[in-house]
This record gives C-alpha cells, structure tokens and sequence, in this order.
C-alpha cells in the first residue's frame, strides 16, 4: 500500500521576499502572521517529497515551517 504525499501551501513575505513560511494545504496563516497578513503572499502548492526533512519535522511538530530563500 502506497502511502499519501502531504500538500502544503508556501508564502512570501512581501516585507522580506527572502523570507517564505509552509503551512498544511487549506491551514492558512498561522495566527501570528495573521496580524501581518498583508505582508504575506499565496506563492504556490509544495509536496512533502520537495521539503527538507527539518522542514517537514518542524511542520509536524509546529503546523508551520519558516525558510530564509536564496542562501
């Protein structure tokens, strides 16, 4: 049996576009970034296989993942 693959949506951060944050597909902002909302932009759909296993461990363990891009 083939196990499912998790979604998970990236944002920017329009302040800082060096800045992305992962949450579950359909979770939305977490409720910190939720007071900054506008700062943050939909960038696109992500699957499991294409994150780091910190990443993933950190979306597990938090519900969401922050990552400095471009590094």
């Amino acid at each position: 049996m083939q196990q499912q693959q998790s979604e998970f949506d990236f944002y920017i951060n329009l302040t800082k576009p060096s800045l992305g944050i992962y949450v579950r597909k359909g979770a939305g902002l977490p409720d910190f970034a939720a007071a900054e909302e506008k700062q943050w932009q939909f960038s696109g759909h992500v699957w499991q296989s294409e994150l780091s296993p910190e990443i993933v461990k950190e979306l597990d363990s938090n519900g969401h993942a922050f990552q400095e891009l471009g590094g």
